[in-house]
């Protein structure tokens, strides 16, 4: 069973994902990292970002797993090299490719039928798992996206607001796996929520549908107080110079 999240670079995926899991006890699944992974295995191996031809066998030969807070490319640990921009660059570039999106499609599914997932990504409640009992499509402003992902890699926010509407062109353009909310999604736009509300409005909707009857997430998870969704000058914001 899954709960998918979708939703552009930058809405705050990755980290609501990860607090949900943490607070449902679920198995928390980021798709990103797999595609994040076929990019850096194509520059490692020298091949191009545009070459469908090349990167759809090379996507299905991969080894890529989870361990914890660790991303596995062949055992290896990848967990920082995959967050690298030119990766990040890269990763918008082979996803539009049916092949590499072919195989980890399968991937995914085959990890979601074996257990209890908090998913996010773009495709998730559309593709992937278009059955899943509650799809969540988190969305916020262009800037407030920017400002985000720009805490996270040092960038100047212009520099991230530019790269982030080349990619938002290329994930809602392509043909496969378009970037959209699925028909029967919650939309859910988080300029200016802390991460606290967001989760505890997903978790509800999780529980109002009778998907997870209790929590078992630890409150102490630095996750939940990420400065990502804190905005600078509220109650309680770290320095602006912290980096998530």
């Amino acid at each position: 069973m899954v709960i998918a999240i979708d939703g552009p670079a930058g809405a705050g995926k990755s980290t609501v994902a990860r607090a949900v899991a943490a607070e449902l006890g679920f198995t928390y699944l980021d798709s990103g990292a797999m595609y994040r992974s076929v990019a850096l295995a194509a520059r490692e191996a020298g091949v191009d970002a545009d070459d469908g031809a090349a990167l759809g066998p090379l996507a299905a030969g991969l080894e890529i797993g989870f361990d914890g807070r660790q991303v596995l490319l062949g055992g290896r640990d990848v967990s920082d090299a995959i967050r690298r921009p030119e990766v990040t660059a890269d990763a918008s570039r082979v996803s539009v490719h049916p092949a590499v999106r072919e195989a980890l499609v399968a991937r995914q599914r085959a990890l979601i039928e074996a257990g209890d997932y908090v998913a996010e990504g773009r495709d998730i409640g559309t593709v992937v798992s278009p059955e899943a009992p509650l799809k969540v499509f988190l969305t916020a402003s262009d800037e407030e996206r920017a400002r985000r992902r720009a805490a996270e890699t040092g960038e100047d926010v212009a520099s991230v607001l530019a790269a982030q509407q080349r990619r938002d062109a290329r994930d809602t353009e392509r043909e496969h796996g378009a970037l959209r909310a699925a028909d029967d999604a919650v939309e859910l736009d988080t300029t200016g929520l802390s991460l606290e509300e967001v989760v505890a409005r997903v978790v509800a909707l999780a529980r109002e549908r009778n998907l997870a009857p209790r929590s078992k997430g630890d409150p102490g998870d630095p996750e939940r107080t990420s400065p990502q969704f804190v905005r600078e000058g509220s109650p309680g914001s770290p320095s602006s110079e912290t980096p998530e």
